[in-house]
């Protein structure tokens, strides 16, 4: 029996995506929900620091308290609403825009 050698590579991403995530799907899904939640995260504290606004500051404005514009900057939380984040979006003088994205090019939806 012979040993197929292995591709190797220097790249610690990729070392990491084939240890934890290649071939199982469920952790490539959790790991784009957290990518999601970082990325909502991000952008309402960079809108925020744009504005010169503190979390109380912004959280009077919109309505809400300290603790929650905290919990929405906070990349571990999951519980941005649209409501909340058009909230946000209207005391900071923008739009909240959403787009699908298709997770991958081989399913296609059926249509009636």
């Amino acid at each position: 029996m012979t040993k197929q050698k292995r591709k190797t590579t220097a790249d610690a991403v990729q070392i990491l995506y084939q240890r934890y995530y290649a071939g199982k799907p469920n952790r490539v899904r959790e790991l784009g929900e957290a990518r999601a939640n970082d990325s909502i995260a991000r952008k309402l504290m960079n809108l925020r620091l744009h504005a010169g606004l503190t979390q109380r500051q912004l959280a009077n404005l919109v309505g809400t308290t300290a603790s929650a514009i905290c919990r929405l900057e906070n990349a571990d939380y999951e519980g941005h609403s649209l409501a909340m984040l058009n909230r946000i979006a209207t005391a900071l003088d923008q739009r909240v825009e959403l787009r699908f994205v298709p997770l991958s090019q081989g399913k296609k939806l059926k249509t009636a």
